[in-house]
């Protein structure tokens, strides 16, 4: 089990600023989320909780779980669609991009010094002093791009 003292104490003090309490069910989701480095929708996050027994959790308060833990930056959030977000723990010094399947939904990390780079001339240039970034490229996975030309009618020889 990964520890996640220094997370939890991140999020209590957000709760305590912000007039709320820390239960025992935002402690075993902020638990069971830094428990592995997954993204995953709300739904998984439900299911995993189940899985493990113990603790019962009801969808509205991973619902604003989840919302809390990305408002004070422990959370990283990628939306899929219009009504769906997947979701990942970030922890301090770890950074990395994504590159999001608008088929089938994957999300794959990658990190580009080049990309870093770029940004941090780009906030010089501008004398812009960034706290956090998230950048996001849409389009499809291999497979799904397979699947797209499979489907797609054969040109007529010019």
């Amino acid at each position: 089990m990964a520890d996640f003292s220094e997370e939890r104490q991140i999020f209590t003090e957000f709760l305590k600023r912000k007039g709320l309490k820390t239960t025992r069910e935002r402690t075993a989701l902020l638990k069971e989320i830094f428990s592995t480095h997954k993204h995953f929708d709300a739904d998984d996050l439900v299911d995993r909780m189940r899985e493990a027994g113990g603790q019962k959790v009801s969808r509205a308060t991973v619902y604003r779980t989840l919302e809390l833990l990305h408002e004070c930056g422990l959370v990283g959030r990628v939306r899929l669609n219009e009504e769906k977000y997947r979701y990942e723990r970030l922890r301090k010094g770890e950074h990395h991009d994504h590159l999001i399947c608008t088929a089938c939904g994957k999300v794959m990390e990658f990190v580009e010094p080049r990309i870093e780079e770029l940004q941090e001339e780009v906030c010089k240039r501008w004398d812009f002093h960034p706290i956090s970034h998230a950048h996001q490229i849409r389009g499809l996975c291999s497979i799904c791009h397979r699947k797209a030309e499979k489907g797609r009618p054969e040109r007529p020889p010019a």
